[in-house]
């Protein structure tokens, strides 16, 4: 198969720009290291009235399409690919909704929502005498579905969820945009009986430390940490990637980087072992796999494209940085 053109819908401005420019870098460095593939970019802006122009505009010049960072964009995305004959590689949107609105036309990589809190929840859950847990959710979908089904799970659990802590011992969840959880935990952490134990989805990425005083011990959720991968069946090695990155950058790439990268090199195995890019072709092979990547484990369900091999890790900040 010639050189495959690879299209990716991004914020590179906007209000999700500082994680569409980190896709857009983990895209680069995976070109690279492919040798095979080029890479096309068009900028949504943060804007889903951008979004169908510039994915129609990618579908033009590319083989293999790849959707936008955020949820509520790349629901966007995916309401236009559904009325096409297109399949959309998604990267960028967690929402549980989104992952299954369009079967057959939609490939998603990243952990649901709905699962996003499980690890946080485990570790709550295993101690000798749990607290009460309060979940703040911001205002969007995303938002909503990690929250519910971070309910759901901590009555699985055993956790009791509380609306107010009514000045008993408790632990926080955040689950919003990041400027929502900023403002959740530095909240949080002025109450007079604050939170034992705090995880927010945006202390999963590096400048969260950048924005909040003294982060230490604050938990965070990632979709992916350097050192969790071991093994690759396709793709790069985390390695390799983290070096490309490094020598892009001079720095280590947060997960919206490595997720794109690996949505990438998924899409350009999927054409190659199935010899085209007809959705068809594409749905095939993807629903038929269960492997291993730089970002993890990769398995969908083969009818509606959710993911669901894929993990989520608990990270926590300390005085060193973000670790796990």
């Amino acid at each position: 198969m010639t050189s495959l053109r690879v299209g990716a819908c991004l914020s590179l401005t906007g209000p999700y720009a500082r994680f569409g420019v980190q896709a857009a870098v983990g895209l680069d460095a995976w070109r690279r290291l492919d040798g095979g593939a080029e890479v096309l970019l068009e900028d949504d802006g943060g804007d889903r009235a951008r979004v169908p122009a510039a994915l129609r505009t990618l579908a033009g010049r590319c083989d293999l399409l790849l959707g936008p960072y955020s949820t509520g964009l790349t629901r966007t995305a995916v309401a236009v690919i559904g009325e096409s004959a297109g399949l959309l590689w998604n990267h960028g949107g967690a929402g549980d909704d989104v992952q299954a609105a369009a079967p057959g036309h939609v490939v998603s990589v990243l952990t649901p929502a709905s699962r996003y809190a499980e690890p946080f929840l485990h570790v709550l859950a295993h101690r000798d005498a749990p607290r009460p847990l309060c979940i703040v959710t911001g205002v969007g979908s995303f938002a909503r579905q990690v929250g519910a089904g971070a309910r759901f799970r901590a009555g699985e659990l055993g956790i009791e969820v509380l609306e107010e802590p009514h000045g008993r011992e408790w632990d926080l969840l955040c689950a919003g945009s990041f400027e929502e959880d900023v403002a959740a935990v530095t909240r949080a952490r002025g109450e007079e009986r604050p939170p034992r134990m705090i995880c927010a989805v945006a202390a999963g990425v590096r400048e969260f430390g950048d924005v909040v005083a003294a982060p230490e011990g604050v938990h965070g959720v990632a979709q992916w940490f350097p050192g969790r991968a071991a093994a690759v069946d396709l793709g790069p090695t985390e390695a390799d990637l983290l070096d490309a990155c490094a020598a892009l950058t001079g720095g280590t790439p947060d997960y919206p980087g490595v997720q794109a990268a690996a949505a990438a090199a998924l899409a350009v195995h999927c054409a190659r072992a199935g010899g085209g890019v007809d959705r068809e072709t594409l749905w095939a092979v993807a629903a038929a796999l269960d492997c291993a990547t730089l970002f993890g484990r990769f398995r969908i369900d083969p009818v509606t494209g959710l993911q669901t091999g894929h993990d989520t890790v608990l990270v926590r900040w300390t005085a060193d940085g973000l670790g796990r």
